[in-house]
């Protein structure tokens, strides 16, 4: 069994664009509307992980009402990298705010690191040991 996706709701999509372009270097692959559920859904591609953000497209949509109850987002995706020191010199280049400019230990004696929360989502950074 593994991850199709992970899903996080946002209020925009237009606006989420560019961070999603900054952090994983990526597009969405592509943005399409479901009638059925009143959203439109972008979705992104990584080499062992799709992530799916759905903006809600009317008041009475299901997502809107997530977000009008709980935001944006959910609490964090933690995406792995061989090297966490360059990871974050890059992202800090692209101007990209980290909560950690260098890495702290983490779970299994990882490296990780937080960037700051955007548009509802908090990202982790980690390097297996």
């Amino acid at each position: 069994m593994k991850i199709d996706h992970i899903g996080i709701a946002v209020s925009n999509l237009k606006e989420i664009e560019d961070f999603v372009k900054k952090v994983f270097g990526k597009e969405f692959e592509c943005v399409e509307e479901v009638p059925s559920q009143k959203v439109r859904v972008g979705f992104i591609n990584l080499e062992n992980l799709r992530i799916e953000f759905i903006e809600p497209v009317s008041d009475d949509s299901p997502v809107k009402r997530f977000i009008d109850k709980k935001g944006e987002g959910i609490h964090h995706i933690c995406l792995e990298t061989k090297n966490i020191e360059e990871t974050i010199r890059v992202l800090k280049e692209k101007g990209i705010k980290l909560v950690d400019e260098k890495p702290r230990e983490g779970s299994g004696g990882s490296l990780v690191a937080f960037l700051y929360p955007s548009h509802g989502l908090l990202l982790e950074l980690k390097e297996k040991k």
